[in-house]
């Protein structure tokens, strides 16, 4: 059997590799399509370190040639996808989200149906059949913590990237937008000095031009001696997960990630809004969020403003099971079952269809 795996953004790859590598032990093979972009030659390391068969294309009709030659058994696709029926003429494919946040995109992407799509939780997969009853949605479980899980050597070196390893570590993961980002003050790590940062921004903060306040205040941070700013190299958000005790984030999906590790979180209220997001015009915030977003947030303590969360960040790192079944029975919603097998799942429906 043969897959390719669509690589339209880099931040895919970590729920790609986990079925890859399962497929391999299987005696099935595997490409990479990656797109040309600024960070080819990052990429290029990447393909070699994990010695990946991988080709590169401009744009998505030049992916599809691809695809139309090569005749592969299933094609894999993070995001919905604009010449499906096209690569539906040889081959079947595909949908594996890359993240399980509260975005209402999470369930629009599959207006456009792939053969399958495959989902985190009996609650998602229940949702999508009666949004798309003609679709085929498999319940999996999140296949991108499987590493994590199985204890595969998925988390830093802490002293290797400078930090102190007797230090209790945090990870700050915020999205692009609406981010908490531009909220933080430029002095904040110098008062979290008794921890490890780690700064996982999302990859757009810092490839795209237009978010270049924000990279400016990343780098500022990225100069404190108890901080460590994610390269693109670290396109990978799972050793952040599997390295630190306690995680900051905003409306990301890397808050459900770490929480579904049974970790505490903190969630950003305060988060910087485009002046089209406000006001009478908040309807749009609302509309780019899930219709559980509400419900969602309860798996997290809130701080409201940035001057309550330092006093949050102590009292859960120092009492983590604060909210533990909060986020037990959350986990279950978002992720479905964490058993380490969600990609063995995943390619053993593939062999089997």
């Amino acid at each position: 059997m043969h897959i390719i795996f669509d690589v339209l953004h880099l931040y895919y790859l970590p729920q790609y590799l986990p079925v890859y590598k399962e497929l391999k032990r299987q005696n099935g093979s595997a490409s990479f399509v990656f797109y040309h972009d600024i960070h080819d030659q990052v990429i290029k390391g990447i393909i070699e370190a994990e010695n990946l068969d991988a080709i590169w294309v401009d744009n998505q009709q030049q992916a599809t040639e691809y695809y139309l030659e090569q005749k592969a058994d299933w094609v894999f696709f993070a995001n919905s996808y604009p010449h499906l029926d096209q690569v539906h003429t040889v081959s079947k494919s595909v949908q594996l989200g890359h993240g399980i946040g509260p975005k209402a995109s999470y369930y629009t992407k599959s207006d456009t149906p792939t053969t399958v799509r495959f989902v985190e939780g009996a609650y998602r997969t229940a949702r999508f059949n009666d949004m798309y009853p003609n679709d085929t949605f498999v319940d999996v479980g999140f296949c991108k913590l499987d590493p994590i899980i199985n204890q595969e050597g998925a988390g830093f070196d802490l002293s290797s990237l400078g930090l102190d390893p007797s230090k209790p570590t945090i990870v700050y993961a915020p999205t692009f937008y609406p981010s908490s980002i531009e909220r933080f003050p430029k002095h904040w790590p110098t008062e979290f000095a008794e921890y490890n940062i780690l700064i996982k921004p999302h990859y757009f903060s810092v490839a795209k031009e237009k978010y270049r306040k924000q990279q400016q205040l990343l780098t500022h941070w990225a100069n404190y001696e108890n901080v460590y700013l994610a390269k693109v190299e670290d396109y990978s958000l799972v050793p952040f997960l599997a390295s630190a005790d306690l995680l900051i984030s905003d409306a990301s999906s890397a808050l459900f990630e770490f929480a579904a590790l049974n970790k505490p979180v903190i969630w950003c209220d305060f988060l910087k809004l485009r002046w089209s997001y406000r006001g009478p015009l908040s309807y749009r915030f609302k509309k780019r969020m899930d219709q559980d977003y509400g419900e969602y947030a309860d798996i997290a303590a809130h701080a409201k403003s940035y001057k309550h969360l330092k006093q949050l960040v102590d009292s859960h790192y120092q009492n983590p099971a604060q909210l533990e079944s909060v986020r037990l029975a959350f986990t279950e919603k978002l992720a479905g079952k964490l058993d380490g097998k969600a990609s063995k799942r995943i390619v053993e429906y593939l062999l089997s269809h």
